[in-house]
């Protein structure tokens, strides 16, 4: 596992990640999303939109098949799952993963 950013709650190791964006599909709170990145292997890597946002579920890293994606010990201080946060990740889902623009 990769150290955990100061007073982040939610991280990623793109040395492991094929973004495959299944963390992407169960992310209730629409803090990830799919970016393109030319670096990359498959020309996309995981983005965590928004830190903030994250409401610690764990459901990315339970499903991450790469080991790829880490969230916080349960003391870190998560957000509580908004309104606009479930409507944001049902966009980005609606948008074939893919960070929204604009």
């Amino acid at each position: 596992m990769i150290n955990q950013p100061k007073d982040t709650a939610v991280w990623v190791d793109e040395s492991r990640c094929k973004a495959c964006n299944i963390c992407v599909s169960y992310c209730p709170s629409g803090t990830l999303a799919m970016k393109e990145d030319p670096n990359a292997i498959q020309g996309m890597m995981i983005e965590v939109l928004d830190p903030t946002t994250c409401i610690g579920c764990r459901d990315c890293e339970i499903h991450c098949p790469d080991f790829a994606i880490y969230v916080a010990e349960k003391g870190f201080k998560f957000a509580k799952l908004s309104k606009e946060s479930q409507e944001r990740a049902e966009k980005i889902k609606a948008n074939n993963f893919m960070a929204l623009k604009g």
